[in-house]
């Protein structure tokens, strides 16, 4: 279901924003559902889970899918020495010279 924001109408200035889950198709909110206060509906960008987001990024670098993949991982785990974490190529450790 989609979040929907509202903002309370309050005469002469900008009331508190409020946010509800609705069903797509239901119809908007005219008034709050606990204290009946007028609402209006306010649009904002959708929030939606596209390729190129942070969390789309972050679940093509993840441990688990670099593994899936074949890639292997290195993480620094002291002066300019690196530790393999994810993945069976290559050697376990990568020491300098």
């Amino acid at each position: 279901m989609p979040l929907y924001t509202y903002q309370i109408v309050t005469p002469g200035e900008d009331g508190p924003v409020v946010e509800f889950l609705q069903p797509l198709g239901a119809p908007a909110l005219e008034r709050h559902p606990e204290t009946g206060e007028s609402l209006r509906r306010i649009i904002t960008a959708p929030n939606l889970p596209l390729r190129h987001s942070e969390a789309a990024t972050r679940d093509k670098l993840s441990d688990a899918n670099l593994a899936r993949h074949g890639f292997t991982k290195y993480l620094r785990s002291g002066h300019g020495q690196f530790e393999r974490t994810v993945g069976e190529a290559g050697p376990e450790h990568l020491y300098p010279g």
